[in-house]
């Protein structure tokens, strides 16, 4: 897993792992970081395109699929607040 960090946010590139590693890792890394802060997401897991949005929806969340060319796909996933 590559993670970086540049003046657009953090990028997250998942591609060559499988469901659910994806979900995980994000999960990961989602958590190290405040609350608001943007995380770029590079898959290409097939499984992905659903399982991250789940993720996302079940942990609160947000994102939005910017790119969705099967098998890959990109995510922009905004840190929402803790699940109560």
């Amino acid at each position: 897993m590559a993670e970086s960090q540049d003046s657009a946010g953090k990028t997250l590139d998942l591609r060559g792992y499988r469901c659910p590693v994806p979900a995980i890792r994000l999960g990961a890394a989602l958590r190290r970081l405040p609350e608001g802060a943007q995380v770029t997401v590079f898959a290409d897991d097939p499984i992905a395109a659903v399982d991250i949005p789940h993720f996302c929806r079940e942990a609160g969340h947000g994102f939005a699929q910017i790119k969705a060319d099967p098998p890959n796909c990109v995510f922009l996933v905004t840190r929402g607040a803790k699940p109560a």
